[in-house]
């Protein structure tokens, strides 16, 4: 699925980034994945269909951008979205908060 020039892969549910696996009304992130460059709303999603194993990105990667916001399309640095406090900084959509939870299964820890 494309999000204006963001192609999102899985198994999508709807144009907001949800896909079959999380698709709450606050679930609309999706990640850019460190391994393949390749965006997907979920871990699942990408372990289902992207035919290689998952790499979390580096800390010291945290300046590139590789989170997309489903409502405004916006692509955020992860610096940004790890400080977000759970809503877009751009449009002020909510997310899902129990994202947190799953954070280490995408970024490495940061070293503060």
């Amino acid at each position: 699925m494309n999000m204006n020039s963001i192609q999102i892969k899985g198994k999508l549910y709807d144009d907001e980034t949800r896909c079959e696996h999380y698709h709450s009304y606050l679930d609309i992130v999706a990640i850019k994945f460190y391994c393949c460059n390749e965006y997907y709303p979920c871990i699942t999603c990408h372990k289902e269909t992207a035919g290689h194993e998952v790499h979390v990105w580096p800390d010291d990667k945290f300046n590139e951008k590789a989170v997309a916001c489903g409502k405004c399309k916006t692509e955020m640095t992860i610096h940004d979205y790890l400080s977000s406090d759970s809503q877009c900084p751009y449009c002020k959509a909510k997310f899902n908060e129990g994202c947190k939870l799953h954070r280490h299964l995408y970024f490495q820890a940061e070293n503060n």
